[in-house]
């Protein structure tokens, strides 16, 4: 492969976009980012890993700016100029930058296409699925799940991952407009849904 190729994925809560976006990564050999990404973070800024999972695309990171335990830093510490709302959205732009030298990736969430928007070998997606596939993977994934439950967790979570993604990238989370290419995986299922995005990706970059 000539170039690197950047596969930025965006979902709707158990759209299955998670497995589509791993699958991805193994056919055309990247790198997978998802939860791995936060790591990666907490190099960067010094801060705890933990601390980054705690506040995993939430809109301005910061719950309670003075109320930070000293558990949440690492050995190294941290008390610099980039310690704010900001600054932590900042090193996790830096993460990604970070990885894309490294070679193909494939990136769920985290505003990955906004903060790469300017990378020529980006391709961003968005998975959906019909509610009542969501509300079945989600409950599957719970143990004692009620349906009412799981559609509360989408809501819920939905949410959080709008509010992150206008907020930061000033675009609107799951509009057509955001992407190069929305996709509704309850039509054919993930297998499908993934060599179809993966056809596009080859058209696009000519692969």
């Amino acid at each position: 492969m000539k170039d690197n190729v950047i596969i930025c994925v965006g979902r709707q809560f158990g759209s299955g976009g998670h497995s589509i976006a791993k699958l991805l990564a193994k056919r055309f050999g990247a790198k997978f980012y998802d939860r791995e990404l936060l790591n990666l973070a907490a190099k960067e800024s010094g801060f705890s890993e933990k601390f980054f999972e705690e506040n995993d695309e939430q809109k301005g990171f910061f719950r309670s700016l003075f109320n930070i335990d000293v558990p949440y830093l690492s050995e190294s510490g941290f008390y610099g100029n980039k310690f704010s709302q900001q600054g932590l959205f900042e090193f996790q732009c830096d993460a990604i930058r970070s990885a894309v030298k490294e070679g193909s990736c494939v990136f769920v969430g985290r505003c990955a296409d906004y903060v790469l928007r300017d990378d020529p070998n980006i391709v961003s997606v968005f998975i959906s699925a019909d509610i009542t596939d969501r509300v079945v993977r989600v409950m599957q994934r719970g143990k004692d799940c009620s349906e009412e439950s799981a559609k509360k967790i989408i809501c819920d979570k939905e949410g959080e991952r709008s509010s992150y993604y206008n907020y930061y990238t000033g675009k609107k989370w799951g509009d057509a407009a955001s992407y190069d290419l929305c996709i509704n995986s309850s039509i054919l299922g993930i297998d499908a849904t993934e060599e179809i995005v993966a056809e596009f990706i080859k058209r696009r970059f000519s692969l």
